[in-house]
């Protein structure tokens, strides 16, 4: 029986292939396939050419795995057209494909260039790609009728030889440094790519590598690849097992504590992912909450599809430092968290929808739980990301209360959503909520069965911040994060404290609760009065909003000079700052651990230094 899966591209080079599910991300494995001088039907320009095709497992996710097929015309004259053929085990196939035609007989597949792709000039290559069933690899693979035999028939043109077996020295407890002999090549190396554990982290070209982001007393292997001027890959060297320091913890912290350091990471503005790794950030969180995916029509839905996955970086910009191809499944934010998750393993990554300003879509998306739970497992589990994802986020504010909109979904609603997304994502995903810390009497905590829905929550972010702000234009002044209460403090309740007194009372356990820190101040003008309490005219200048400043802005611009209950501010000339230093961040920490809490969060990374200052504090405070 003979089947045909064909992908038909339209539109611009951009247009994307189908996505893939790559819950394991693997090291490329290629298969090196000449072709002499073609035979028996070629034309005569054909007949003096030469070409190669190269296959690359890109990703393997247990059941199914991504293909990717390269040919390369490496002779003189133009190359018109082509086809690959290879065989699979029976429990291997191909499910769909893209810029090939794709048939089989049985166990024999042949894939033919579509009528855009199939002229090569001398040097050119193109590449097919498809997604597969079972775990096999092809063989009696051949190209435009002739066998390959893992060979060259080019003098001159070998794959590179396998390098020197990893050497490691400098483990600590997060990091290892690998060096390694370089290979061998008629043409020259290149650079190389480092896999661990058989999924390739870096791509290097020197003979040496520092691997970041482990975690303690765990056991890594190691090896090497080399690639060559052509672009040829050689054999891995072979493994060298690490086992890095410490350990025995058992928890989140990469200190081993369990405590979780988790900080939103959005998808506007100018910080990217590479920024958590410069900043040393990566090394010390262990969760990530993207912010924000969208609630419309009683759906989870894109935030931003040009930012998530589809804007392009260039090497300077990447992770990895390798820039993004135009034909490639997936690029933006995604593609930077995944690369990022495979340098630092122990990361957790969870999708947050809403946020002040798409709060709105709640309400209607509750009043049919099942179907918006499903719609949000459709999104984060689409096979074109589903492996930068952990888990689920859901910032409704507020339910059964008033934010940006007023909702009157009821005290009930928060325990339905969550009770419905627990029962779609399952016990292997995270599923978490971003809360009020409104604890007075009668307010936004007492409005919402938050005591109920933490049994299908893993944790409450708990938003300890804003409590105070220049919305109040004439003040008075206030710190908008007080851990406590202080005399003459403007509303009971709003603080830290307050809040998650209330909601351990309410039945919350005090591990399902992180304690919010703000990565900026708020701030007003107009003020003469130094200490909390003074009027003011407005709001403060701010670089993007009045009224509030990053951090790492306030801390040289208007420096701390006093502190009150448990956070810091600052009067400059006639402007009057409130917000969190490495000090407070410590102290909070402590009160944070003796309370018993889960640990802490932030929002949002863009707010700290360049080295990452808040995010160390919040790092060293837990352990």
């Amino acid at each position: 029986m003979s089947t045909e899966i064909r992908w038909r591209r339209t539109g611009s080079p951009r247009s994307a292939s189908p996505g893939k599910r790559s819950r394991l991300v693997a090291g490329a494995t290629a298969l090196l396939v000449p072709l002499a001088a073609m035979v028996g039907l070629a034309t005569p320009a054909e007949a003096a050419a030469s070409a190669t095709a190269t296959y690359t497992k890109a990703s393997d996710w247990g059941s199914g795995f991504e293909g990717k097929w390269t040919v390369k015309n490496t002779g003189t004259t133009t190359l018109s057209t082509w086809t690959v053929e290879w065989d699979f085990p029976a429990n291997t196939k191909v499910t769909s494909a893209w810029d090939a035609t794709v048939t089989n007989s049985a166990n024999h597949w042949t894939a033919k260039n579509l009528g855009w792709n199939g002229t090569l000039a001398p040097g050119a290559s193109v590449s097919f790609g498809f997604n597969g069933s079972g775990s096999g690899a092809p063989s009696g693979c051949k190209l435009n009728g002739n066998p390959c035999d893992g060979g060259s028939t080019n003098p001159g043109d070998n794959a590179p030889s396998a390098p020197g077996k990893p050497t490691a020295s400098d483990i600590t407890n997060s990091s290892v440094k690998l060096s390694w002999a370089a290979a061998t090549d008629d043409k020259g190396i290149k650079d190389y790519d480092v896999k661990r554990d058989g999924a390739t982290v870096a791509t290097v070209t020197g003979t040496t590598y520092t691997n970041t982001g482990l975690t303690a007393g765990t056991d890594y292997s190691y090896s090497v690849v080399a690639r060559d001027t052509a672009d040829q890959t050689g054999p891995a060297s072979a493994a060298t097992t690490v086992r890095t320091t410490g350990g025995g913890g058992g928890g989140e912290n990469p200190g081993g504590n369990g405590k979780i350091n988790l900080g939103y990471f959005t998808n506007w503005g100018s910080y990217t992912v590479k920024n958590l790794v410069t900043s040393g950030s990566a090394e010390k969180i262990t969760h990530i909450n993207y912010a924000f995916g969208n609630v419309q029509n009683g759906k989870c839905t894109i935030g931003d599809a040009y930012a998530d996955y589809e804007k392009s970086y260039t090497a300077a910009q990447s992770v990895d430092g390798k820039a993004d191809a135009w034909d490639q499944p997936l690029r933006g934010h995604f593609n930077q968290l995944r690369k990022l998750k495979a340098q630092y393993p122990h990361i957790k990554i969870l999708w947050s929808f809403g946020g002040w300003t798409w709060s709105g879509g709640f309400g209607q998306a509750v009043q049919n739980p099942a179907a918006f739970a499903q719609s949000c497992y459709d999104l984060v589990e689409d096979p074109r990301w589903a492996d930068v994802f952990d888990g689920i986020d859901l910032d409704w504010e507020y339910p059964n209360a008033c934010g940006l909109t007023c909702d009157t979904s009821g005290p009930a609603a928060i325990k339905t959503m969550a009770d419905a997304m627990r029962a779609k994502f399952g016990a292997n995903n995270l599923v978490t909520a971003a809360i009020t810390a409104d604890g007075s009497s009668g307010g936004k905590i007492d409005a919402a069965d938050y005591g109920g829905a933490a049994q299908s929550f893993d944790w409450y972010n708990v938003m300890t911040y804003d409590f105070f702000g220049a919305w109040a234009a004439k003040g008075p002044t206030a710190p908008h994060s007080p851990l406590t209460s202080y005399a003459g403090i403007p509303q009971q309740g709003f603080t830290s404290a307050d809040a998650i007194a209330k909601l351990k009372a309410k039945g919350v356990p005090a591990k399902k609760l992180l304690l919010g820190i703000g990565f900026y101040g708020r701030g007003w003008t107009g003020v003469t009065q130094a200490a909390p309490g003074g009027t003011a005219t407005g709001a403060a200048p701010g670089t993007y909003e009045a009224g509030i400043e990053d951090y790492k802005v306030l801390k040289s611009s208007c420096p701390a000079n006093g502190t009150i209950a448990g956070t810091a501010y600052a009067h400059c000339g006639t402007n009057w700052w409130s917000y969190d230093t490495p000090a407070t961040i410590g102290s909070k920490m402590t009160w944070a651990k003796n309370q018993g809490l889960g640990g802490a969060f932030s929002w949002e990374f863009s707010g700290d230094t360049t080295n990452g200052e808040l995010v160390t504090a919040i790092a060293n405070g837990l352990k």
